[in-house]
């Protein structure tokens, strides 16, 4: 089993363990298993070292800064931070050095975590599969013959493989939620706004989220602590209050009511997936008040991401389109012929749909679904078929997605495996602002089961080609 964030940061701030012995630990197995798994695009190990030190000494002298202190974690390579090549997975920007951190790199610096270096992903997160970049495609480590999802694949495998504690991924329409479901692990996308996104190379600012990645539940209320918040340099981002979400994650949610929106988000599913989400509604009607059906009007319209993926990469794709793999290409250009009055009437749209969302939860709580419709699919099958790698994306991205046009805080935690030892996802949703009661359910679910226990066998030989 995995160590918590929340066991490391005791032993740390007692003494028992270094922080450098906890870096070395790091980046030698992402030495041994980064050739396997190609979760990281770039390792920093001589400043993560040099933080590790600092570290070290505050916490030496008594100068401890929070629970992320000392702790080895990595963050996308989406998000920019000063001095290091943040390349979004692309020959575009593969020289690409920014000159500043994005506001949550500054943030993870200020609670004093160890940042281990920039990690793959779906080229300019346009894409579900982590199978398309200019670095070559993440593999899933319970099974390297499988992908691990998209576009925070090399996030979500890393944290999997143990190859740091935490990462910050992004999510445009199940960016952190769908790969921590195929890779076995804990994954939360905020509120809209409640993280900023300044910093961060953007898919869709209307639908472009930031969160955390971690092994269990405790541990992404630690991270979203430490990046959550107002940033006035952000236009997207909200002045809303924050919780402490540690202190709110323990309590028993004996008095949630859950509600389950079976059309839609259960229709399609992939037996083994269905079977699994019925033995997690079947501990949650444990735990909670009460779970009952309801309905819900679920938007599926892409035009205003299409359209603002567009607008942010026009200049580039007609100055250098070769520097683009095709499909990433092929689907920037679906957006090219949107007009601007009809991303102004999307617009006002989105805002009048996370208005209307806001009463189901005066009858419920809690949403639960499944996160994704079908487990990971394998390499083989995709590279047999190239024509399937759009549709899988799609089901894999299917219920994730109404939740960033609802701009509302929803996880994926763990909930069993299929037959070949594929990890399932349980998608947990709540009201806007109410990550601490998402977290309070998750958790409560998480300690009545053991999945989250189970540690991936990565083979030290290459994956089947």
């Amino acid at each position: 089993m995995r160590t918590s964030i929340l066991e490391l940061s005791r032993r740390l701030r007692n003494g028992e363990i270094s922080p450098v012995e906890l870096t070395r630990d790091c980046l030698a197995k992402i030495r041994k298993l980064n050739p396997i798994l190609n979760a990281f695009i770039t390792v920093t190990a001589e400043s993560a070292l040099l933080q590790a030190q600092e570290a070290e000494a505050e916490i030496r002298h008594g100068n401890w800064r929070g629970p992320l202190h000392g702790v080895p974690v990595a963050v996308k390579d989406l998000i920019d931070s000063a001095g290091v090549r943040t390349t979004a997975a692309s020959a575009l920007f593969k020289d690409r050095i920014p000159a500043e951190d994005a506001e949550v790199v500054r943030r993870l610096k200020n609670a004093g975590a160890v940042l281990l270096g920039k990690q793959n992903l779906h080229e300019f997160a346009y894409g579900g599969s982590s199978v398309i970049s200019c670095f070559g495609e993440v593999r899933n480590p319970w099974d390297t013959n499988y992908i691990a999802g998209g576009s925070s694949g090399g996030s979500a495998a890393a944290v999997a493989a143990a190859l740091g504690y935490g990462a910050i991924g992004t999510d445009t329409a199940g960016s952190v939620r769908e790969p921590a479901a195929l890779c076995g692990v804990v994954g939360l996308k905020p509120t809209y706004g409640r993280v900023s996104t300044r910093g961060v190379i953007p898919l869709s600012w209307s639908l472009d989220h930031v969160g955390p990645i971690t092994s269990a539940v405790a541990d992404v209320a630690v991270m979203l602590q430490a990046i959550a918040g107002y940033d006035p340099r952000d236009p997207s981002s909200a002045n809303a209050a924050v919780d402490d979400y540690l202190a709110t994650v323990d309590r028993e949610a004996k008095r949630i009511r859950i509600g389950v929106p079976r059309k839609f988000f259960y229709e399609d599913l992939d037996p083994e997936v269905a079977s699994a989400v019925e033995q997690a509604l079947g501990v949650l009607k444990s735990l909670v008040a009460e779970i009952r059906e309801i309905n819900l009007a679920v938007p599926t319209d892409r035009t205003l991401q299409a359209a603002e993926s567009y607008a942010y990469h026009a200049e580039y794709v007609a100055r250098s389109p070769e520097l683009y793999q095709p499909e990433t290409l092929r689907r920037i250009h679906s957006g090219e012929s949107i007009s601007e009055r009809a991303v102004d009437a999307h617009r006002r749209e989105l805002k009048q749909i996370r208005g209307e969302i806001r009463q189901i939860f005066e009858d419920v709580d809690i949403l639960v679904t499944p996160t994704t419709s079908i487990p990971a699919p394998a390499f083989a099958e995709l590279k047999q078929n190239p024509e399937l790698l759009r549709p899988r994306e799609i089901m894999l991205l299917r219920n994730t997605r109404p939740f960033n046009v609802w701009g509302l805080p929803a996880i994926s935690v763990p909930c069993g495996f299929t037959k070949n030892g594929l990890p399932i996802g349980l998608q947990i949703a709540g009201a806007h602002w109410a990550e601490s009661r998402v977290l309070q359910v998750a958790q409560d679910y998480e300690q009545s089961t053991s999945w989250h226990e189970q540690d991936p066998r990565i083979s030290s030989v290459s994956p089947s080609k």
